[in-house]
């Protein structure tokens, strides 16, 4: 498993508001009327996709694949056309225009800042070294937290320290704590999980067809093609260890060594580990969510640590997990 040290990209979209473009006008005739109110914009729309179960992955503000495929799997769950597309009928669908903002305020605590954060390396013998995989500075920790990028954090905030009882303005999810272990849900007594190659996505789906969760995922490569096939899950380990074996990775490089990676949000496989009676696979989390679905892995089933939690309190051993 490939491991390059997360990267804060910069978001070079924060929201679009989704507006006809007005008219032409002419010497001799009057103005078109003005366009309609926008129906919400990008970081919107993603937020309101998170807090429904249909997670856009990190929230970013970008029109993107991830957030395409989530708005179309949406779409055709509330009867609508699945464009992809933002529109209105979609924004109404998603309650868009309900009391709870998509952007809310949130005071920053002592815990947030204490830490330890410490700069991770890209290589595995040098992360070998370190007590945990821990986050690498307050905002990123914080910009997990929310299901975003540092980068959109940032424009959110333009200037605002990070200092304890500072207030900064987040998307309004469902906050992630990367040291709370998840629970089972009793909802999904029935569930099952279908990962798809074709759109990058993992769907949770109860057995009347009622689609509990959506979220995308990364899943392999042409060295490492995700095997089809119907298997179950085993169990599940929270905050693993990761243990490196080079001859299993087709990139090893000579030279390379076993290496035993400390548990934390920033490990190879993220906050958890989901075992399937596949060996060598399973569904788990990453150290780089603005990659999830936008790069390749070795084979396993990648996600955000936040939706790898999610995922891990829909399911149990037995399980049903089909790879298609």
């Amino acid at each position: 498993m490939r491991i390059p040290s997360r990267e804060l990209t910069v978001a070079l979209v924060l929201s679009v508001s989704l507006h006809a473009a007005p008219g032409a006008q002419t010497r001799n005739k009057p103005p078109l009327k003005p366009a309609p109110p926008a129906c919400g914009d990008l970081v919107g729309f993603q937020v309101l996709l998170d807090r429904q179960g249909f997670s856009p992955g990190q929230i970013d503000g970008k029109a993107g694949a991830n957030f395409s495929h989530a708005l179309s799997a949406i779409q055709s769950t509330r009867g609508l056309p699945p464009s992809g597309q933002p529109d209105c009928a979609t924004w109404q669908a998603l309650a868009g225009n309900g009391s709870e903002a998509a952007i809310t305020t949130y005071s920053i605590t002592g815990d947030d800042l204490k830490g330890p954060f410490e700069q991770i390396r890209p290589g595995l013998s040098q992360q070998a070294q370190l007590a945990a995989l821990g986050y690498q500075s307050a905002m990123e920790e914080l910009a997990e937290r929310f299901h975003t990028s540092p980068a959109l954090l940032q424009q959110l905030n333009p200037g605002a320290a990070i200092v304890q009882g500072g207030e900064i303005r987040v998307p309004a999810v469902t906050p992630f704590d990367a040291d709370s272990k998840p629970t089972f849900d009793p909802a999904a007594a029935d569930v099952t999980i279908l990962v798809s190659r074709r759109d990058s996505s993992l769907r949770a789906t109860r057995a009347d067809g009622t689609l509990l969760f959506y979220a995308p995922v990364t899943t392999g490569s042409v060295h490492d093609p995700l095997p089809s096939g119907d298997y179950k899950v085993l169990g599940q380990s929270w905050r693993p260890t990761f243990h490196y074996n080079p001859s299993l990775f087709w990139d090893a490089k000579d030279g390379d060594e076993k290496a035993t990676i400390k548990p934390g949000p920033n490990n190879p496989v993220g906050v958890v580990w989901i075992a399937l009676n596949l060996e060598h696979y399973g569904l788990h989390g990453t150290p780089e969510p603005g990659r999830v679905g936008h790069t390749e892995s070795h084979g396993c089933v990648r996600l955000t640590n936040w939706d790898a939690a999610r995922v891990a309190a829909l399911v149990r051993p037995g399980t049903p997990v089909h790879f298609r």
